[in-house]
């Protein structure tokens, strides 16, 4: 059992799905959460409770609009005065093709790329800037498989999205290593989450063909697989990504 006792984290978008199963994972090994939640509140106040409010706190933040990644973080820092590892898993995936209206295509691009990538480049710069005054820090980056694959052509700005935090994870980690900040990227494909749901079973059959496995993932393998890089125990591992889709894509 991992023990990250001690230990204050941060996990956007940590009410539901891989966040919600990554927050109860690393308070289970000792850590104390921030849960960040969109329009979740419900939930993440669910998951405080269940925790105990010495273990865990709720946030609200929108990270559709700009500027606000940087007050969530700034808040978080107040609960226990640090945060010693960021868990950047907030995303959204609408759907739009080249087929739509140039308007609804423009706003899906702007609006994916502000909360997958622009709000995790503003919460690790701020950070690397905590970070440095401490001595170090973890940043831990949800991607997804469609980041080296691509995706389907209704997906491409998300595809889009998740590249850019995997640039984003190795340029943090070839900069910033000697100063103790280490970061790493998980990359799953299909996970078994309520967002996911929908479309994992309408091509259930499809689904099973393409993964040597045979099925999804749950959100608890991705939530263990951030909580052993959140322990540190793999700092030479920083910069790299790892896979977790059932050999769907290997690279």
């Amino acid at each position: 059992m991992l023990d990250l006792t001690g230990k204050v984290i941060l996990v956007t978008g940590g009410s539901r799905g891989i966040g919600a199963a990554t927050v109860r994972t690393l308070a289970a090994a000792g850590a104390q959460v921030i849960v960040h939640y969109g329009q979740s509140g419900g939930e993440a106040e669910a998951i405080v409770r269940d925790l105990g409010e010495d273990k865990a706190l709720a946030l609200g933040a929108d990270l559709s609009r700009p500027g606000v990644a940087v007050d969530l973080f700034r808040e978080a820092i107040s609960w226990r005065g640090r945060i010693d590892v960021l868990v950047n898993n907030a995303g959204v995936a609408p759907s739009v093709t080249v087929d739509e209206p140039l308007g609804e295509w423009a706003e899906t691009w702007a609006r994916t790329l502000q909360v997958n990538l622009i709000a995790v480049a503003d919460l690790c710069r701020e950070a690397i800037l905590h970070f440095r005054g401490r001595g170090g820090g973890i940043i831990v980056n949800v991607a997804s498989r469609a980041a080296f694959r691509g995706d389907n052509p209704d997906a491409m700005h998300y595809a889009a999205s998740k590249g850019g935090v995997i640039a984003l994870t190795r340029s943090i980690a070839r900069g910033y290593a000697r100063e103790n900040i280490l970061a790493y990227a998980v990359a799953p494909g299909w996970v078994r989450t309520d967002m996911a749901a929908g479309y994992v079973r309408e091509h259930a059959a499809d689904i099973a063909r393409e993964i040597p496995l045979g099925d999804v993932a749950p959100p608890e393998e991705v939530a263990n697989t951030v909580a052993f890089l959140a322990s540190g125990l793999a700092r030479h591992m920083t910069g790299a990504t790892l896979d977790i889709n059932g050999a769907s894509y290997v690279r």
